[in-house]
């Protein structure tokens, strides 16, 4: 627009905003990002399942066993990654200090990236910002670090697979819900 160009129609009427700027509301939402919603139930619901379930098969290996420094380095990086998450979702980095011993520190954690997932704006998040504040989403650095623990929680069944072989079987305990129970009687 030129400095020189009227800015009213005939009718005196101002001209609606053509000034080629986006807003972010009005921006399409990435494909790539899911909505927050999902992300919110995925860290609610099975992240957090599988997290304790792991730590359960954790915290019943002795010291002594050759594996438990190896698992305990992976869950300290699984927290460092779910504080992470909570970091970008705030606008804010301030944060009360999560408990030293691992156990409570990973409930905390997890309690900690919830607080801060329900604080994000779900009518903006996962739209691309106005290209002309040449900014980035916050939506594309939360979901890489969602996928990031999701990793660790992978790496970490791996580990937890080797001390407790029945780990599989815990972590798909309640996948399947039957409408109807299966008959104790055969069927032939």
């Amino acid at each position: 627009m030129l400095a020189t160009e009227d800015t009213e129609t005939p009718h005196g009427d101002p001209r609606p905003s053509d000034h080629g700027l986006e807003r972010w509301a009005a921006n399409a939402p990435m494909r790539h990002i899911p909505s927050l919603s999902w992300i919110i139930a995925k860290v609610d619901g099975d992240m957090r399942r599988r997290i304790e379930r792991l730590w359960a098969s954790f915290a019943d290996l002795p010291f002594s066993n050759p594996h438990h420094a190896e698992l305990e380095m992976e869950f300290r990086a699984l927290c460092r990654t779910l504080e992470r998450i909570a970091d970008i979702a705030r606008s804010h980095h301030g944060h009360p200090h999560p408990p030293n011993e691992l156990g409570p520190r990973l409930t905390w954690t997890v309690n900690d990236v919830l607080a801060a997932l329900r604080s994000v704006d779900a009518e903006t998040f996962g739209r691309r910002f106005p290209f002309h504040t040449a900014e980035r989403s916050l939506a594309e650095p939360l979901w890489a670090s969602i996928l990031a623990a999701l990793q660790h929680v992978q790496s970490l069944v791996d580990l937890v697979r080797v001390v407790d072989p029945s780990i599989d079987e815990m972590m798909y305990e309640g996948l399947v819900q039957l409408q109807e129970p299966l008959r104790r009687e055969p069927i032939a």
